[in-house]
C-alpha cells in the first residue's frame, strides 16, 4: 500500500485541471450496457473505481479499451446477467447494473452491496423504483434477482432525492414500454450527464436537472459518444485547499454553477471567489473565518465537501458548525484531524470546530474517499511532517492528486508503506 509524505506550511498557488467526474463517470459507463452497438466516453478519470466498473463490465460480456481518457466498450453481447459479490463489493455504485441488465435482458442477478465506511446506505429506493415500472424483486443469497419480460412506463416518486436511485431509474426506463415519470428526483449535474449521454444513444429525455424526469421508452438504443462533466467535487477540494493554506488557486474544466452552493461559503468565509465561464478561482490571501455549513441534496451543499470544508474551518478565525444530513457515519475523519491538534467537537450529526492558528504534524489514516482528502488538506496546512496511511480510499476518486498538488507548490510526496 501507498502513503502521503507531507510537508506543510506552504501556501497554494497556480492553475490546476480538473479530471472528469468519478460520478458521472461510473453510472454513464454502466449505461453502455443499453445500448447494441459501441460506446465511446471521453475524459474518463483514471481511478481505481473505474478499473473496478471497467472489470464488471468485462464481466457481464461488454468488451473495452481505455487509454488517454477515452474508454470504449463494445455491448453486442451480454454474456450473463449476473454481477457477483467479488466484483459488486469493491464499489457499491456496481449497483447500477441492476436497472440496465433488466431493461435488456430481462432478467438481472446483483450482489447486494452491503455497508460502507460512511453509513448502511440501503438500496431500498433502487429497488422501489424498479417495482413500479414492472419488476419482480426477490432477494436470495445475498442476491437481488429482479425479473420482467419488459418493464413499463409508471409513475415513480422517490420517498427522497436518491442520486443512485435516480440514475438506476433512469436507465432502466429507457428501454421500458411506455413513458415514465420520475418524481423528487436528485437534480445534480452528474444526474444531467447521465441524461445528455443517454440521449446520445437515442433515449427520450426530458427534465433532467429538476425533480420531474420524463422518458419515453424505445424498443433499443445505440452506442453512446459522450464527454464525461467536469469533477466538482475535485474542484471544491482544491479549492478548499487554498483556503485553508491562505493562497490562490484557479481550477479550470467545470462549470461554476455546479459549485456555487460551496462557492458561496468560501465566501461567506471570506474568500474572494471570480466565476469564469469553465473556471473558478479562489483568492484567500488572509486566511477564513468560522462558517456553518448544513450538507444538503444538490443544489444545496454536498456531503462529498463536509469533510474538506472541515479541514479549511480547522484553521480558520473563529468557531464553526457542521452539520451532516444525508450520511449517519461520515465523521470519521474527525479523530484524525485531531491528531494534528484541532479542536472539534462531535454533537450528534454535527461537529463544533474552534479554529486554531496553527496545527502540527502528524501521522494519519484515511478512513474513506472524501476524509483522505480532508486529511491531505490538514497536512497542507500543519507544520512539520504528516503522514497519510491507507491512500487507496483517495485513489478511487482523485487522478494523480499529488501531482497536481505539486504544480501548485504543495511539498508531497507518495511513498510505499513499510
Amino acid at each position: 500500500m501507498d502513503k502521503l509524505k507531507i510537508q506543510g506550511g506552504q501556501a497554494l498557488n497556480g492553475t490546476v485541471n480538473v479530471s472528469g467526474a468519478k460520478n458521472a463517470a461510473l453510472p454513464i459507463l454502466i449505461s453502455a450496457i443499453l445500448g447494441s452497438g459501441k460506446s465511446r466516453f471521453d475524459r474518463v478519470p483514471a481511478l481505481q473505481d473505474i478499473k473496478t466498473t471497467e472489470l464488471v463490465l468485462n464481466h457481464l460480456g461488454l468488451t473495452s479499451t481505455f487509454e488517454k481518457g477515452v474508454m470504449t466498450l463494445d455491448a453486442a453481447k451480454i454474456s450473463t446477467i449476473e454481477a457477483p459479490y467479488d466484483l459488486v463489493r469493491k464499489m457499491r455504485a456496481s449497483v447500477l447494473v441492476l436497472g440496465p441488465l433488466l431493461a435488456r435482458e430481462g432478467r438481472a442477478k446483483v450482489s447486494l452491496p452491503g455497508g460502507c465506511a460512511i453509513g448502511a446506505r440501503p438500496i431500498d429506493f433502487h429497488l422501489t423504483a424498479l417495482e413500479k415500472l414492472g419488476a419482480k424483486i426477490t432477494l436470495e443469497g445475498g442476491y437481488v434477482i429482479a425479473e420482467a419480460k419488459r418493464l413499463k412506463g409508471n409513475r415513480v416518486s422517490f420517498e427522497f432525492p436518491s442520486v443512485g436511485a435516480t440514475e438506476n431509474a433512469m436507465m432502466a426506463a429507457c428501454l421500458a414500454d411506455g413513458e415514465t415519470l420520475l418524481e423528487n428526483s436528485a437534480k445534480e449535474p452528474e444526474i444531467v450527464d447521465l441524461a445528455i449521454s443517454l440521449r446520445s444513444m437515442g433515449a427520450k429525455i426530458e427534465g433532467e436537472g429538476s425533480e420531474r424526469i420524463r422518458i419515453q421508452g424505445v424498443n433499443s438504443l445505440t452506442g453512446a459518444n459522450h464527454r464525461i462533466v467536469g469533477d466538482r467535487i475535485e474542484a471544491g477540494t482544491f479549492l478548499a485547499a487554498a483556503l485553508a493554506t491562505r493562497g490562490k488557486v484557479r481550477v479550470e474544466g467545470l462549470a461554476p454553477h455546479h459549485l456555487e452552493a460551496v462557492l458561496q461559503k468560501f465566501e461567506e468565509a471570506g474568500a474572494i471567489i471570480t466565476r469564469d465561464a469553465e473556471a473558478i478561482t479562489l483568492e484567500a490571501r488572509n486566511g477564513g473565518k468560522g462558517t456553518d455549513v448544513k450538507t444538503q441534496p444538490f443544489p444545496g451543499f454536498p456531503t462529498d465537501m463536509q469533510a474538506q470544508f472541515m479541514a479549511a474551518m480547522c484553521v480558520a478565525d473563529g468557531p464553526s458548525l457542521i452539520t451532516e444530513t444525508i450520511f449517519e457515519n461520515r465523521f470519521m475523519h474527525v479523530p484524525e484531524l485531531a491528531r494534528l491538534g484541532a479542536d472539534l467537537t462531535v454533537r450528534g450529526n454535527s461537529v463544533l470546530i474552534r479554529g486554531k492558528s496553527k496545527l502540527i504534524g502528524a501521522p494519519l489514516m484515511a478512513t474513506d474517499l472524501r476524509a483522505s482528502a480532508s486529511l491531505v488538506m490538514g497536512g497542507l496546512c500543519a507544520e512539520g511532517e504528516t503522514v497519510v496511511s491507507r491512500i487507496y480510499h483517495l485513489d478511487r476518486g482523485y487522478e494523480r492528486m499529488e501531482e497536481k498538488l505539486r504544480s501548485l507548490g504543495a511539498r508531497i510526496e507518495r511513498a510505499k508503506e513499510e
